[in-house]
């Protein structure tokens, strides 16, 4: 009698020791009672296609995905879901009992979830957002903002190429502003996001000013280590309703715990601190 498979996933990228996902994931899969483990993956670039056609044959249901494979992965698959196409890039492998790769990207999802559950009260369409990067985080932030009701999305970027870049793909509602005028950007701005890893452990502070930031507008660091920066900080002082960036990390990884392991897990306290120790 053959028994059932013990579902397996993981997350792959290279590095990949610094990942907080495995210990997200354990925590659930205790936390319910399920069977299943998720493990960290260190995959070589030449590897990566052949890797991610064998998994399924061990045993494998999805994985995560994270630097530097988010876009890669995306001609690999079988499938691509419309957000993960708008999006460019996914974190997120499904794969089918046929052995087909579905490609998502939950990270948008993580984002608005996360703004959610800490405001509930947030009106996305109450005024104007200001993010601050272009990269594949601002895209996933840009097309959750969009799709929500956001009626202006303003973007600046240390390289302008790529901040005209997106409001090529994401259409009118979306402004440029020159990286020197950052600040002016704040300026009865509802919801400002940093999307670039300025002000991280070990990177360079965020130094656009910050005196443009409204009271009760709700501001938002993608950075999470620390997890008060410098903009959180500040905001807070002048008045803002702030959100860390943890919550996109544990509330990105929900859909993907669900259809791997069957059981829709919750963001909560005990989370944060799984996350965290």
């Amino acid at each position: 009698m053959s028994m059932d498979k013990i579902p397996l996933a993981g997350v792959i990228g290279s590095p990949i020791a610094h990942s907080r996902s495995p210990r997200l994931h354990a925590h659930w899969l205790r936390k319910y009672g399920l069977s299943g483990h998720y493990v960290p993956m260190d995959i070589a670039p030449d590897n990566l296609e052949a890797a991610l056609r064998m998994l399924p044959q061990l045993g494998f249901v999805g994985v995560n995905v994270t630097i530097p494979y988010k876009e890669k992965v995306m001609e690999i698959a079988d499938l691509v879901s419309d957000r993960a196409t708008l999006i460019g890039a996914s974190n997120t492998l499904i794969f089918r009992k046929d052995g087909r790769i579905h490609a998502d990207n939950t990270d948008g999802y993580g984002f608005i979830e996360n703004l959610r559950q800490a405001v509930p009260n947030w009106n996305p369409a109450a005024g104007p957002a200001a993010v601050l990067g272009a990269g594949g985080a601002a895209r996933a932030v840009l097309a959750s903002l969009l799709e929500v009701g956001v009626p202006e999305v303003r973007i600046s970027n240390r390289t302008r190429m790529r901040a005209e870049q997106l409001r090529n793909d994401f259409g009118h509602r979306v402004q440029v502003f020159e990286w020197v005028k950052a600040g002016n950007m704040l300026e009865d701005a509802m919801t400002v996001v940093n999307s670039t890893s300025l002000g991280m452990v070990g990177k360079p502070e965020l130094r656009v000013p910050l005196d443009g930031l409204r009271p009760g507008a709700l501001v938002t660091d993608l950075v999470y280590a620390p997890l008060q920066t410098r903009l959180l900080r500040v905001a807070a002082e002048q008045g803002c309703i702030c959100v860390d960036g943890l919550g996109m990390l544990l509330h990105q990884a929900v859909p993907g715990f669900e259809r791997w392991f069957g059981h829709r897990p919750e963001v909560d306290e005990a989370t944060r601190a799984a996350v965290l120790r």
